[in-house]
């Protein structure tokens, strides 16, 4: 007998678990989060301080002040640094040049104590791999917020099943580099699931025979596994991705979503925006969707997450981060934060500012800037809004964020006949207009009708870009329609990279448009061939 099959038979067992995750989930409620931050800061920089990185900056000279003074101190001494300039400064400081972004560093002591012995390695657009420290500590901090998560869950949902059944997690590679004897570079899920604790292994799909397989197998593969398998409950897995294996899963059964999967009861979406997803999503399961719920994890650390029947994500400011926020107007034409630019803490943020965030962590990043936004829209509690990366459509000056783009997309799938499954946008700087590519499903549609839709939500949302149209400044957009798995085709023919936790990015963030270029001229060129 399986152990969910245990708990299953087992009601005292099963109301245990239930009041504990009632009492955590209270817990969780009474925090102060900035409190919090105040203690995770002191926390943090005694850690740290005979580290090389405390002795160069200091760290010593910041224990046992107050808090206000020592952030003043800190700020001072330590400046915003992006992943580059921690490559060049203290991740390969005394490696040779040869190694940086092509396998993970050699950190003892250098910015966290210890021996870091696992990275999240991604892959960056337009630089070499990203091997970012993930430290023991910051490993157990994970582990806390999803347990926080889901016991918000519980306790707001008591007739819930999901103690009843197992998660299905849409990892992407599950492959790990062995760096040296002990340490291990790979992608994050890789490193999550190979290193979770043993007595979730039963509540865990899909095994390891699966989740080695080739993408397209592996979703073939999830898509039986869910259709058979009553017990999985949950899906967890990045938007574009789920919504792929759901419609695999009703092509497989040739069924409406609700009666093959009348037991999932609930999806863990994040990495992107589920904005412009939301209206196909709804249409999979005929408006009768799962519970939905959203956090914002990254490599670098967890940041937020969504209760059930609340709106929106609140920021969770508890897990062994320091959080600071530098205003999305003092980032430069690159997205990066401008020499002049000025971080708060969280006890000085102003709900309506879109913030880029600033990350210190229990993993050695000091000061980081991460490259994600969000809005808070409420102070108590700290509600967000992610506003997507600090890149935006500024080539022509007009500062579109990822947000409004996709809010554009989300309102022409609002149409009606409109289903775009995934698209990007970029800019034709010498035609001075913007270029989308929109992947979807039906025949027929015509551009112009996408172009005034998208055009139109633009102006409407961002003042810059109603302005420069009407100047002519910004001439009407280019769209380009692609079959609506072509954009998918293109990322794995020219990126090599489908599925699992990979992204689409929404705004191309090359600083040429390259992106953007490459995606037309693929879908140009099978479209010749098609002739």
């Amino acid at each position: 007998m399986t152990l969910t099959k245990r708990i299953q038979g087992c009601g005292p067992l099963r109301r245990v678990l239930y009041a504990q995750a009632r009492k955590r989930a209270d817990l969780f409620n009474l925090r102060d989060p900035l409190v919090s931050q105040q203690q995770i800061f002191r926390e943090l920089i005694a850690t740290a301080a005979t580290t090389r990185f405390g002795r160069d900056n200091g760290f010593g000279r910041l224990t046992g002040i107050s808090f206000n003074d020592a952030y003043r101190d800190y700020k001072g001494r330590v400046p915003i640094r992006s992943y580059q300039e921690f490559m060049t400064d203290y991740f390969y400081r005394d490696q040779p040049h040869s190694s940086r972004g092509r396998a993970a560093p050699n950190l003892t002591d250098v910015t966290w104590p210890g021996t870091i012995r696992m990275f999240c390695e991604t892959s960056g657009t337009t630089a070499p791999s990203k091997f970012v420290p993930f430290s023991a500590r910051m490993f157990a901090e994970n582990r806390r917020a999803a347990l926080d998560m889901i016991a918000c869950y519980l306790a707001a949902h008591p007739q819930s099943q999901v103690l009843n059944g197992k998660v299905l997690y849409m990892s992407g590679s599950t492959s790990l580099t062995r760096v040296k004897r002990g340490v291990w570079s790979g992608d994050m899920s890789a490193l999550t699931l190979r290193f979770r604790p043993w007595y979730l292994t039963p509540f865990v799909e899909p095994g390891a025979e699966i989740s080695a397989l080739p993408w397209d197998q592996k979703l073939q593969a999830m898509a039986e596994l869910l259709l058979h398998d009553d017990q999985i409950r949950v899906i967890s897995g990045v938007p574009p991705w789920i919504i792929l294996l759901l419609k695999r899963c009703r092509e497989i059964g040739g069924r409406p979503l609700r009666d093959l999967l009348p037991n999932l009861e609930l999806i863990i979406h994040g990495g992107t925006s589920i904005t412009p997803y939301r209206n196909e999503l709804e249409s999979l399961f005929d408006g009768q969707l799962p519970n939905l719920l959203e956090l914002l994890p990254s490599s670098e650390a967890f940041m937020a997450f969504q209760q059930l029947g609340e709106a929106q994500m609140r920021l969770t400011p508890y897990y062994g981060v320091f959080f600071e926020f530098v205003r999305f107007e003092d980032l430069d034409g690159q997205g990066r934060p401008a020499p002049h630019a000025d971080a708060v803490p969280l006890e000085q943020i102003k709900t309506g500012q879109r913030y880029a965030l600033i990350l210190s962590t229990c993993s050695g990043l000091w000061r980081y800037h991460i490259g994600d936004t969000i809005r808070f829209t409420s102070t108590s509690p700290h509600f967000i809004e992610f506003t997507g990366r600090d890149r935006f459509l500024d080539k022509l000056e007009e500062k579109v964020t990822q947000a409004e783009v996709e809010q554009a997309v989300a309102n022409l799938n609002r149409c009606g006949h409109w289903n775009v499954r995934e698209f990007m946008v970029g800019a034709d700087i010498p035609a001075r207009r913007h270029q989308w590519v929109l992947a979807v499903h039906s025949e027929g549609l015509k551009h112009e009708d996408a172009r005034q839709v998208l055009d139109t939500t633009l102006c409407n949302l961002n003042a810059d870009y109603a302005t420069f149209r009407s100047q002519g400044r910004i001439h009407a957009p280019d769209v380009v329609l692609v079959p609506e798995d072509g954009i998918y085709h293109w990322s794995q023919a020219e990126r090599g990279k489908l599925g699992g936790q990979t992204k689409i990015p929404h705004v191309d963030p090359t600083p040429d448009s390259s992106m953007i270029t490459s995606l037309r001229q693929f879908h140009a060129h099978i479209s010749h061939q098609g002739q």
